[in-house]
């Protein structure tokens, strides 16, 4: 069934249901499904390009994460749509930019009664569609109400902190109202201010089970209920999401790997999440599932407290440290050993890429940015990105670049000053020039070559104009709690 723009998300999965259930019946059906692939995304919050040993680390010793890409593919040019956390994460499950969803507008704190809205077809969604069965163990933050949850918006299970692990349980207590408290929790317990940062609650689907939770257990706590996930469910298909609540701040590792690593706290963290990512690919093995399931290791945005190797920038960033991630993508007998691709991709690819895997119809009622690149991620000779170009949206949603081939043209938003008590308004900055870098030459976007092509800029700087625009007009809300 093709949706129209009238079709509601939930007749859209009812249709997909149903077409799934007449499909089923006989041999061409069954045959079509013991091809979907298992498919897990272990996705890190706040791992910069550089905090990989395969990505050029020194003193991180990730040898799992790396085996990733020795056994299978290392994208050295794939993008996240934002450089912090929500947008990235909207992306993710939508395919779009997060501009395109309206989760666009930084990141979504304890205090905003907003979330993903309930009419976006999610990844998760397509996939139980296709008779997968759907996990999501971690770290959300695409709104922390019951009906922005990951249990609202296609996943089975839940199990992890609803947002960034920095932050603090809404004083307003809405959230405590929303949801149902476990065993020896009280309302009384989640009435918390912002004073009370770090101190974050733990959930299982829409249940508080752990508050405040003890932050060095959860990576561990993670890993072993994916572990079970996994063994639960290895008949298959499932689809498991995994962001990791680290390397944010504040970091947290559990006694094992504390003061084990050469690189201080950050270096034992990264460990730690290589050793969960071991763990789980040991389990696929064990099961006899490598050759059915297909794993993404993927980051959020840029690093705050690690390292984007050779590129300039951050998180927060609309550089290529804020934005170019590392990438890689496991799954033997479908992703060849070794390979490196150095097409452009992002992170938006995901849901048409594994839709199509999974013989899941994208939405047509509704714009959808990313694009299916199982041709790059299978080897097919002579495959390119399908992306003409590639736009980068600052923290609050604003188009401060564009890449098209090897140009980068960058128009920065203008910072402005803050009023000062008791004093006049300061004046108002005057706009950024454009910069152009050309990333094939300068990877770390070190010199400007505007002033030499300005053909090149006026182009690229039309080429933003007229794309912002369209998207604007094709835009959809948030959703309101």
């Amino acid at each position: 069934m093709k949706p129209t723009a009238s079709v509601s998300r939930r007749a859209f999965l009812k249709a997909s249901a149903g077409a799934v259930l007449l499909g089923a019946i006989g041999r061409r059906a069954a045959a079509a499904k013991a091809e979907k692939p298992n498919i897990i995304i272990i996705y890190a919050d706040d791992q910069g390009y550089g905090d990989l040993a395969c990505y050029g680390s020194k003193k991180l010793k990730t040898p799992n994460i790396d085996r990733l890409g020795a056994e299978g593919m290392r994208f050295t040019d794939f993008y996240v749509t934002a450089p912090v956390c929500t947008p990235t994460r909207s992306s993710l499950m939508t395919g779009c930019y997060p501009k395109r969803v309206g989760l666009h507008q930084h990141v979504l704190f304890p205090n905003r009664m907003q979330g993903i809205h309930p009419d976006e077809i999610t990844l998760a969604e397509l996939l139980k569609g296709r008779g997968y069965a759907t996990a999501c163990i971690g770290k959300w933050h695409l709104g922390h109400l019951s009906q922005f949850l990951p249990t609202s918006n296609g996943f089975d299970q839940y199990l992890g902190i609803p947002f960034s692990n920095d932050m603090w349980l809404p004083a307003n207590m809405t959230f405590a109202k929303d949801v149902r408290l476990g065993p020896g929790l009280k309302v009384e317990d989640l009435k918390a201010e912002v004073k009370d940062r770090n101190k974050v609650p733990l959930m299982r689907n829409t249940e508080v089970i752990d508050y405040p939770v003890d932050q060095a257990t959860l990576t561990e706590r993670y890993t072993e209920e994916a572990v079970r996930f996994i063994t639960d469910h290895k008949d298959g298909p499932f689809f498991l999401y995994l962001p990791h609540t680290m390397p944010h701040y504040p970091l947290h590792v559990s006694k094992r790997f504390k003061g084990k690593s050469a690189a201080g706290l950050f270096g034992d963290v990264i460990e730690c999440i290589d050793w969960s990512t071991g763990r789980i690919v040991d389990t696929i093995r064990q099961l006899g599932l490598a050759e059915k399931t297909i794993v993404v290791y993927t980051s959020d945005n840029g690093p705050a407290a690690g390292s984007a190797g050779p590129l300039r920038g951050k998180k927060g960033s609309t550089w290529e440290g804020g934005m170019r991630e590392p990438c890689l993508m496991w799954g033997p007998g479908r992703i060849g050993a070794g390979k490196v691709c150095s097409e452009l991709a992002t992170i938006m690819d995901l849901l048409p890429t594994f839709a199509h895997l999974a013989g899941a119809t994208v939405p047509t009622d509704r714009v959808i940015d990313g694009k299916d690149i199982w041709p790059l991620m299978s080897g097919a000779p002579g495959a390119k990105s399908p992306y003409d170009a590639f736009f980068y949206y600052s923290a609050r949603g604003n188009l401060e670049g564009v890449r098209q081939g090897d140009w980068k043209c960058r128009k920065p938003t203008a910072r402005k000053p803050r009023r000062k008590k008791g004093q006049p308004a300061p004046p108002t900055p005057p706009e950024p020039k454009p910069e152009l870098y050309n990333l094939k030459d300068d990877l770390g976007e070190q010199v400007n070559l505007a002033d030499k092509h300005p053909d090149v800029v006026k182009r690229l700087a039309a080429l933003m104009a007229a794309f912002d625009a369209q998207l604007v007009k094709t835009s959809r809300p948030i959703g309101q709690g």
